[in-house]
């Protein structure tokens, strides 16, 4: 799982992150797999790109890419966020690496023109390259704050486990392919 913050479970026992909660989903499902969370916290889409290579590294299955959220936070160029994005599902096919693309919204304080071109990439990169999709990874958990942490960005325990919930379905439908 190649993210920043979110995935890394910046403020939770590495064990209560949702890659760690996915692992024991598929355990309990009979899949003798490994998660590895390659979560950093603060990563960019241009941070995960020159991590990549590594994240691919062994015998990986299924990538699931969730960048962006810093991209939003700091206002970056959406077009490069775009590319970045684009140059790690190439890399992960050039490997015939499935990928899970996991959507992220941008704060509005960039104004509406950003906030719909930012959205809009992630659901272009899916369709182009017809890879699975979960239009926003936070689905439910965001601006909830019985499920965040007082920073109003990173989920607790419970928002965690919302977030390997609200995944499972799309994980699963690639593990059955």
């Amino acid at each position: 799982m190649l993210g920043d913050s979110l995935t890394a479970g910046l403020g939770l026992p590495p064990n209560e992150a949702y890659p760690a909660l996915l692992g024991v989903r598929l355990r309990e499902e009979g899949y003798d797999w490994e998660v590895v969370n390659a979560g950093v916290s603060g990563d960019t889409s241009g941070d995960g790109r020159q991590r990549v290579g590594w994240a691919l590294e062994g015998d990986v299955r299924i990538l699931i890419v969730a960048l962006g959220a810093n991209d939003g936070l700091r206002g970056l160029p959406v077009g490069q966020m775009k590319e970045n994005l684009q140059i790690i599902i190439d890399r992960a096919r050039q490997r015939g690496i499935p990928v899970l693309l996991a959507g992220m919204e941008a704060p509005p304080n960039y104004g509406d023109q950003y906030t719909k071109e930012y959205r809009e990439v992630f659901s272009d990169l899916a369709r182009r390259n017809k890879v699975e999709f979960v239009p926003f990874l936070l689905e439910g958990v965001a601006g909830d704050p019985r499920l965040n942490q007082p920073d109003g960005l990173h989920p607790t325990g419970a928002g965690a486990a919302h977030i390997a919930d609200h995944l499972w379905p799309t994980v699963e439908k690639m593990l059955k392919k």
